[in-house]
């Protein structure tokens, strides 16, 4: 059996908030309109059903970990690439020939206070994690410890 992983992933609040996802029937939506290659290759290969998301706002006061998810759906063609309307078409992309993919997740924890990017970068612990070293990437691996930590924190326990 494979063992879990953990990643973050960024949405902008004015574009999809962490309270968007949890309004969602079933608290559930994919994750949809990921347009890098790197962050690509995750969803399409390495991103499983009963991985742990942290939900990071980016491009907001403060930029902030708000919360965890977890993926329910493994990854799939990006449909919304090829609707020439949504707000991220790409019109090389087809049904027979995807370039875009995309994972469903699902909101679990609501953090009681957001745990900033200027307070991860103050904590020794956390200096390795992708977030502090190439914070530009939108969907990005996490260690578990990294992961725990954080939650400890939003939940008011680190």
């Amino acid at each position: 059996m494979r063992e879990k992983k953990y990643w973050l992933m960024k949405s902008e609040p004015s574009d999809y908030s962490f309270e968007e996802l949890k309004s969602e029937d079933k608290a559930t939506a994919e994750w949809d309109g990921v347009r890098n290659y790197q962050a690509r290759n995750l969803l399409r290969d390495e991103i499983k059903i009963g991985d742990k998301v942290l939900f990071y706002h980016s491009n907001s006061k403060p930029s902030a970990v708000v919360g965890t998810a977890v993926v329910v759906k493994d990854g799939y063609a990006d449909f919304t690439a090829w609707d020439p309307d949504s707000k991220h078409p790409d019109t090389k992309s087809t049904s027979d020939n995807p370039i875009w993919f995309m994972v469903d997740i699902k909101a679990e924890l609501t953090f009681k206070a957001p745990i900033s990017l200027q307070d991860i970068k103050k904590i020794p612990e956390l200096s390795e994690m992708v977030l502090v070293k190439n914070s530009r990437l939108s969907v990005q691996p996490v260690r578990k410890d990294d992961f725990d930590f954080i939650v400890k924190m939003g939940i008011g326990q680190g």
